[in-house]
């Protein structure tokens, strides 16, 4: 009986203690910190790590991960579930939306930000406006030379972003008149790449999002663009009241309706706070 009593008590004791670790272990698993992966367009990086920075201090148990590759390759990762959040500077298109049909995939749409892009040229350039078709002659390879827009003869240095890019999409379809790119075009890998050049070839000219070219200062020099209407610089008035014609706005999109530590990034996003975020960072807020 007493060799009985003690191995009752001591198995009672061993899954007590069994009990208590798993406990532990429970609460320790709620503590830990929450990933969210958040992929996409180049042109939104900036914005999305600042506001990624400023929701962490917010919530210490999520860690966020800002991902470019362009507005295509979030979309991919968005339908593979690769992603949380996919950032884009276009609208899915209809065959992506196809894809995700057949995958399951319920892509939600959440306009936060609106976008300038900016057409720039080194600072040395002598222009300092040119229309929205001259721009596409210089981009489908009908203008070689400064020389056909009143500057200098020398060979005009062609810069894009590549394919997978939403503004390579937006601007071939705004800009471009859907018309097919040079070949000429040098096909850049990242935005801070067409800065780069433009700072260093005093014949180079590209485009790229408001927000990297009011950061990039004067080691670049943006061009007045005229749509019929008369030249307009870009920047955030000209751009929030449609005078500025090369815009868009700027999208998130997840599976179906956001839940947990996504719901929580795009209500902060969309929040004053947010929207504070993406004027300080050289966007137009989509909210007053």
């Amino acid at each position: 009986m007493r060799k009985s009593f003690i191995s009752t008590a001591i198995l009672a004791f061993v899954s007590f203690c069994v009990m208590m670790v798993g406990c532990s272990k429970s609460e320790k698993k709620s503590e830990t910190a929450g990933q969210l992966q958040i992929k996409g367009s180049d042109t939104m990086v900036h914005l999305g790590s600042s506001w990624a920075e400023a929701f962490m201090n917010m919530h210490k148990d999520i860690e966020v991960s800002i991902t470019g590759g362009g507005s295509g390759t979030g979309i991919a990762a968005l339908l593979n579930g690769t992603t949380d959040i996919c950032m884009a500077s276009r609208e899915i298109k209809d065959k992506e939306m196809k894809m995700a049909a057949e995958k399951n995939i319920s892509p939600r749409e959440f306009v936060v930000a609106r976008d300038g892009i900016a057409v720039v040229v080194n600072p040395e350039n002598p222009l300092k406006e040119a229309t929205v078709e001259e721009i596409g002659k210089i981009y489908t390879g009908q203008y070689t030379s400064w020389k056909q827009l009143g500057g200098p003869d020398q060979d005009i240095i062609i810069l894009s972003r590549e394919s997978s890019s939403g503004t390579y999409v937006f601007f071939q379809e705004h800009v471009l008149d859907r018309k097919d790119y040079t070949p000429k075009a040098r096909l850049m890998p990242a935005t801070a790449s067409i800065i780069q050049t433009v700072k260093d070839d005093r014949w180079a000219i590209g485009y790229v999002g408001l927000g990297y070219a009011l950061k990039a200062g004067e080691e670049i020099k943006i061009l007045a663009i005229d749509d019929g209407s008369g030249p307009v610089l870009p920047n955030m008035e000209t751009v929030k009241s449609g005078e500025y014609s090369i815009s868009r706005p700027l999208y998130l999109y997840t599976n179906g309706n956001p839940a947990g530590s996504a719901k929580e990034f795009i209500d902060f996003c969309m929040s004053d706070q947010g929207q504070n975020i993406v004027e300080q960072t050289g966007y137009i807020k989509v909210t007053d």
